[in-house]
């Protein structure tokens, strides 16, 4: 207490002087609407300022949150597009004419690795056995195919990129229906080629080129690329197309992995007629 009384007394002057300016500023400002307006002006231009800064913050971390909703509200309409008889063209337009039969189910997952400068190259997603992934599932991005499931663990999964020379997917020539196989030749990450189409194809560069859906990975009509040239030899019957790729396989973030729900029963089927013969 004596500490306090000594403190006051030896800075009276001081504490006088703050004492008089804060009566001074409030007299100012309660007689004076311009000063009041003006104090309240500044008030509401750094609380508003505050604000702001705040509710930006808030947005970006909730940023992923909203981000993980939409590609997860994403898969569903995929699955509900994959699984329309019709399935779409190669702008992913739906037919709303066509009938469902849930032979497909959508899983969204990021991608934690890419490569691209090999000749087998792989990308590696965050999610696994654990999140209902299995080995053979088609993956996807909005633009088209970007591999297929090759191993997984309980909570990670590899995909073999459609950039690996041991890659073969069933495609066809979107307005003929002419059937081939997509490789790659390990030179280019922009382009795969479509080998095996039939020199009868009437075909042109710009012509889509989608998967086949004549196996049990990818449904129909998933777009791929468009072609770019053709290639041709004497003593081939085939054509070989350069098809420049609709994805940027060097920049991608996450993908859609595609189940086939019925893959079980058709493999057993296969197997039984087989043994028959």
């Amino acid at each position: 207490m004596q500490q306090i009384i000594y403190f006051i007394s030896k800075n009276s002057t001081k504490l006088l002087f703050l004492l008089l300016l804060v009566v001074s500023l409030y007299l100012t400002v309660q007689t004076h609407s311009y000063h009041q307006s003006q104090m309240l002006h500044s008030a509401n231009v750094v609380s508003g300022t505050i604000y702001e800064k705040t509710n930006s913050i808030t947005e970006y971390l909730h940023l992923k949150d909203e981000n993980d909703r939409l590609a997860e509200e994403n898969a569903k309409l995929k699955q509900i597009l994959y699984n329309s008889e019709l399935i779409m063209d190669s702008s992913f337009k739906l037919n709303p004419e066509v009938r469902i039969a849930q032979d497909y189910k959508m899983f969204h997952a990021k991608i934690i690795k890419n490569s691209f400068h090999k000749k087998e190259n792989y990308l590696t997603i965050k999610g696994g056995s654990s999140n209902g992934i299995k080995k053979d599932m088609g993956v996807i991005n909005s633009k088209g195919v970007v591999g297929i499931i090759e191993n997984v663990s309980k909570n990670y999964a590899t995909i073999q990129s459609v950039l690996n020379t041991q890659t073969k997917i069933s495609a066809k020539l979107s307005n003929t229906n002419h059937f081939g196989t997509i490789t790659w030749d390990g030179k280019n990450t922009g382009y795969v080629q479509l080998v095996d189409i039939p020199k009868l194809a009437a075909l042109h560069k710009g012509d889509s080129i989608v998967t086949g859906g004549i196996s049990t990975i990818f449904p129909e009509n998933v777009p791929i690329g468009l072609v770019d040239k053709v290639f041709t030899s004497k003593n081939s019957n085939f054509y070989t197309i350069n098809v420049r790729l609709f994805n940027d396989m060097t920049n991608i973030s996450s993908v859609y992995l595609i189940e086939h729900v019925k893959i079980k029963e058709i493999i057993e089927l296969e197997e039984e007629t087989v043994g028959d013969e």
